[in-house]
């Protein structure tokens, strides 16, 4: 795999890149190129280049970006809007479309957790994308955040959330909070041991998020566009015992989509336990979205619909 940077620009901020491409000497250019949207307090250098490490392996280009305010990127710290990372994903799409070594009728967005539902959000009208994977994704942003929740922890959040919009309306200003007030990690153990042992070893995980965040979390909803995405292909991969993003947000963007969808359960498989390079699941995940972005990628520029029906779990 050949690295290089490769920043961008979002609203006039400016994004922290890097351009992931095939060791083969540009024999595959212009590459098929693959943009993964990271989840919940995501950096590139955790699963977008776990990804790229996958994929530049099978041909494509993998363009790894950190959100604004994250990594090196600028923007607000603190500040983790869905809203806002759809925008941050649509400049990345500009960035690949422009870029000669990439195929801009080529372009395939996979999301992670959150971006899972960032993908969707930012696809729906971008006519560009030709195929989108939501991996282990949210569909709508209040339900899957009061899954996390007991009564009490729910119950606090949403006062806090309330009271903070007059805070910042009269001082300009919005509390930061634990990220994990909000995605709430303890009552998921496979998860919570997953990203203690592992994501805390990317600087700067795990910082703190505006209490401003949850309240545009609570309002983003995927499914609520997820049909405008046909007849554009939609890959949903979702493990069964999920208990971070339980299987009913799945199932809910599969059942908003149009044709052509597909949905695959992974079998007892949870969040993200299995996010390791050489884990079978993660390849067998690899291989799954090689089969799906080759797949939509051969078709002509309006491929006709498709069946394919829900994996029973």
């Amino acid at each position: 795999m050949i690295t290089r940077p490769f920043p961008f620009f979002s609203e006039g901020i400016r994004l922290d890149a890097d351009l992931h491409l095939p060791d083969d000497n540009g024999a595959g250019a212009p590459y098929p190129v693959l943009i993964p949207s990271s989840g919940y307090q995501g950096l590139k250098v955790i699963h977008p280049e776990r990804f790229a490490r996958a994929l530049t392996q099978r041909g494509y280009a993998v363009l790894a970006f950190d959100y604004r305010g994250f990594g090196l990127s600028e923007g607000e710290r603190g500040r983790l809007a869905p809203q806002e990372w759809a925008d941050d994903l649509r400049a990345a799409v500009d960035r690949a479309a422009a870029a000669e070594q990439l195929d801009a009728e080529r372009i395939g967005l996979i999301g992670w957790g959150m971006g899972g539902g960032v993908v969707v959000a930012e696809a729906a009208d971008d006519p560009r994308v030709r195929a989108v994977a939501s991996l282990n994704g949210i569909s709508d942003g209040r339900r899957s955040t009061r899954s996390m929740h007991d009564e009490e922890s729910w119950n606090s959040l949403v006062e806090r959330v309330a009271a903070d919009r007059g805070h910042r309306a009269e001082h300009g200003r919005s509390e930061i909070t634990s990220p994990w007030d909000i995605i709430r990690l303890d009552l998921d153990g496979r998860t919570d041991g997953y990203v203690g042992e592992e994501l805390y070893k990317a600087p700067g995980f795990g910082s703190g998020v505006s209490l401003e965040s949850a309240d545009l979390l609570l309002r983003f909803s995927a499914e609520a566009v997820a049909d405008r995405i046909s007849p554009r292909p939609l890959l949903i991969i979702h493990g069964a015992e999920n208990e971070l993003h339980k299987p009913e947000e799945a199932e809910a963007l599969y059942a908003a989509a149009k044709e052509p969808k597909q949905l695959k359960f992974l079998e007892g498989r949870g969040h993200t336990e299995w996010m390791f390079d050489d884990d079978p699941t993660f390849k067998s995940v690899v291989e799954d979205l090689d089969a799906f972005f080759g797949s939509a990628f051969a078709q002509e520029q309006q491929p006709q619909p498709v069946t394919a029906a829900a994996d029973a779990h």
